[in-house]
């Protein structure tokens, strides 16, 4: 009897150990989506402020030369 109760606590391990695997890839998988996530709002916010930049430089020169000399 002493072999049944191992076998069992031996299947519910390597269950428990498949449970974990695929918690753990998806998990992992979540993870890696919030990481993109971020990289491309990190991106929009440099392209915007880029372009932000260059506008008010542009503005400048712009005012620059039209200004009363």
């Amino acid at each position: 009897m002493a072999g049944d109760g191992t076998e069992e606590a031996q299947a519910a391990g390597e269950r428990r150990a498949a449970v974990t695997e695929e918690a753990g890839a998806g998990a992992a998988a979540a993870h890696e989506k919030w990481l993109q996530k971020g990289v491309a709002l990190r991106a929009f916010f440099y392209i915007v402020g880029t372009h932000l930049f260059a506008g008010f430089v542009w503005l400048l020169f712009y005012l620059g030369q039209h200004a009363q000399k």
